[in-house]
């Protein structure tokens, strides 16, 4: 939400001069327009700027800008920089022990879902997520079809 709400206010910012980046937006003006907590989005803000995603400008009318156009942040970057991994599994892929010395029954259910999240979220943006072009993106895989000649 905080992500969204920086790339509309870049988006509707007037435009600057050829090579000059918008002006940056305090988390404040973001924790209220979204009703989140200042303190929520302080700690989501610093992995985001570590991962690249946000730069930050200090002072008198400081703030945050996004350091890509909008169409260029997969929500999976966001995601992963303030998750650390989009995962729906407790155990690890790298030496799976979610019982004793071995895996769950349902460990490989886990992580291709966690999978197919992963992938969701990497095929959508910011951009796709402030033009509304988001419904209808879920897809069920398509089934092979043999043909019996």
């Amino acid at each position: 939400m905080a992500m969204a709400e920086l790339a509309a206010r870049e988006a509707r910012a007037e435009p600057a001069a050829p090579g000059k980046r918008p002006a940056p937006v305090s988390l404040a003006e973001i924790a209220a327009s979204q009703m989140l907590s200042l303190a929520y989005l302080e700690q989501l803000f610093g992995p985001m700027r570590r991962a690249g995603l946000v730069a930050s400008a200090r002072g008198p009318g400081g703030g945050y800008r996004l350091c890509y156009p909008a169409r260029d942040i997969s929500i999976a970057m966001i995601v992963e920089a303030v998750e650390d991994n989009i995962r729906t599994i407790r155990c690890d892929d790298e030496a799976p022990n979610c019982v004793g010395a071995g895996k769950c029954a349902t460990h490989d259910l886990w992580a291709e879902l966690s999978e197919h999240v992963r992938l969701f979220l990497d095929r959508l943006t910011l951009a796709d997520v402030l033009a509304g072009d988001i419904a209808g993106r879920a897809t069920a895989p398509r089934l092979a079809v043999s043909i019996d000649a």
